[in-house]
């Protein structure tokens, strides 16, 4: 059964319970002939004025910078075993002013929610390194789905 909330704090818990626990999201992108490609990654996630906003270090690969610049709508799913699952449908644009790095870089410490994240450390020297780079991801719809009854409820961002 599927339900429509109309607030985002309506999921948020069980949004941060799966996304922290799942860790790894597939994140999907279509290249210029619509053809998709998925890679998996770690995205942060954080309440901003009531609002999913996420944010992703990594690297500026040359297929994900084209598709990004040809669409930049994607998908980032979450599965678990127990189909305990999350899909965030968002637009993504790349934000790497220097203050927008340090913050990513603190959210991925503490991790954002709480078990999702890592130590940027291990891949860039600090949040100035040239090679890190970040993605603001801006989500329209999120759809929580619990895996127990298969309970799906959906969030948007216009209220539909």
């Amino acid at each position: 059964m599927t339900s429509r909330v109309k607030e985002f704090g309506d999921l948020e818990a069980e949004f941060n319970a799966y996304v922290g626990a799942i860790v790894y999201a597939t994140m999907v992108t279509v290249d210029a002939k619509n053809r998709p490609r998925t890679r998996v990654l770690i995205p942060v996630w954080e309440n901003v004025d009531g609002e999913p906003l996420g944010w992703l270090a990594t690297y500026h690969t040359p297929v994900k910078a084209a598709h990004l610049a040809g669409n930049p709508h994607t998908n980032f799913s979450y599965w678990a075993r127990g189909n305990n699952s999350v899909a965030i449908d968002a637009t993504a644009e790349w934000d790497n002013a220097l203050p927008t790095k340090e913050r990513v870089w603190e959210l991925y410490r503490r991790t954002s929610p709480r078990g999702a994240g890592y130590p940027l450390g291990n891949f860039w020297k600090a949040p100035s390194d040239p090679e890190l780079h970040v993605l603001r991801l801006k989500p329209w719809r999120v759809q929580v789905i619990r895996g127990a009854d298969l309970r799906s409820r959906i969030w948007r961002a216009d209220g539909g």
